[in-house]
């Protein structure tokens, strides 16, 4: 897995970069064909406090990609909320490519 941590207008520390890291863990628990993942912590100018931090991530898998966005007045539960959106993606993209069809019981004439 390929993992690029970046910050738009603020510098990306070692402690927050563990904490990141160790939320995507979750996700490669669930799904362990997780090719690439890049993830943006930006800090945007606004005058509302509520929704100054955000985060994005996108995430190629085998057979498509995801993509999700989250924003909070603390980076941490923005990157919080962001791995909650992704896990539940992540879920979906499972269930889909896992085979649910069973075999037609034979029939005895």
């Amino acid at each position: 897995m390929n993992l690029t941590i970046s910050g738009h207008h603020l510098e990306v520390t070692p402690a927050l970069r563990s904490y990141v890291t160790d939320k995507l863990d979750r996700i490669m628990r669930h799904f362990d064909q997780v090719v690439d993942v890049k993830v943006l912590l930006t800090v945007e100018k606004q005058k509302e406090k509520e929704r100054r931090q955000r985060a994005e991530c996108n995430i190629h898998v085998k057979g498509n990609d995801m993509f999700a966005q989250s924003s909070h007045e603390d980076l941490y539960a923005a990157v919080d909320d962001l791995v909650d959106k992704l896990d539940r993606q992540v879920g979906r993209h499972k269930q889909r490519i896992q085979d649910h069809h069973h075999a037609a019981p034979k029939r005895l004439m």
